[in-house]
């Protein structure tokens, strides 16, 4: 039986994008900016659950730790695709001023032995799981075959997606119960019941060619209704206060002249987690 010394040192010859207790104080060092944990699902004892867009499975093996009935990690694009050699692919279209032809990441990029699958296996094995991988891209594969779910978790893929409205009625098409769909969102300072898109071109969002749109809440929920879900519930929404912005002294003697003149000096918008709860 190997230390946790050990396990740990193997944990970290890996990348991982996700931040995973492993048992016996070993932790994967995760990237990622999904901090939150099991608080976030709902009761999944006894249910069957699909976890789209699953990578390292952290929420897959949290679902399954929280009483599953079976749990599902499907995935491919994550799993698939060389990151490395994309991402140099990326900086040369940054540097050219051009916008990256995504038809390579499955080409090009793509490798047929998964490498971003081994922190899944390996998180697997360690945890002993019976979590079933699932090889698949959601977009476009067929829903009948894959049957429903009476959880489905759909965590930080929406605004990585072209179509996201098509995507959410693919989601309902796949869930019993509920989905947890979570995102990158924005807070519009002045506009917080509006139900507005951002769009990202190129990689104006967090140097990623792969963001596309990021929804205020208001969006998010009514997505949610159009797609055909009859309850939508914010789980992590728009933070109550904006921070301050930032800035020089002239700058600042400017925001207090315009708060003496009673003009709102609120940061125009502020990106952050959202969190909803989607019923059918």
């Amino acid at each position: 039986m190997q230390s946790s010394e050990d396990l740990q040192a193997r944990t970290d010859e890996l990348m991982w994008f996700h931040t995973i207790d492993l048992g016996n104080g070993v932790r994967t060092k995760g990237i990622g900016v999904q901090s939150t944990g099991s608080e976030i699902l709902p009761d999944v004892k006894g249910k069957t659950v699909l976890d789209i867009g699953a990578w390292d499975g952290k929420f897959s093996f949290l679902a399954e730790q929280g009483g599953a009935k079976s749990v599902t990690a499907l995935d491919h694009y994550a799993w698939g695709v060389d990151f490395v050699a994309r991402g140099h692919y990326w900086s040369e279209c940054i540097e050219k001023g051009v916008f990256p032809d995504q038809t390579r990441d499955e080409t090009d990029f793509w490798r047929p032995e998964l490498p971003g699958r081994r922190g899944f296996e390996f998180a697997k094995t360690t945890l002993d799981s019976a979590v079933e991988p699932l090889v698949t891209d959601f977009a476009t594969t067929d829903l009948e075959a894959l049957g429903q779910f009476d959880v489905v978790l759909y965590l930080g893929v929406l605004y990585h997606m072209k179509e996201p409205l098509t995507c959410l009625e693919r989601v309902r098409a796949t869930t019993k119960e509920v989905a947890v769909i979570e995102t990158e969102a924005v807070h519009l300072n002045g506009l917080e019941h509006e139900a507005m898109l951002q769009f990202h071109a190129g990689s104006s969002l967090q140097t990623d060619f792969g963001n596309w749109y990021v929804p205020t809440i208001e969006a998010l929920h009514q997505m949610c209704r159009v797609a055909g879900f009859s309850e939508i519930k914010t789980v992590h929404g728009p933070p109550e206060a904006l921070p301050p912005q930032p800035g020089g002294r002239r700058a600042k003697l400017q925001r207090g002249l315009d708060r003496a003149r009673g003009a709102d000096t609120s940061p125009p918008s502020q990106n952050y987690r959202a969190i909803v709860h989607a019923y059918v």
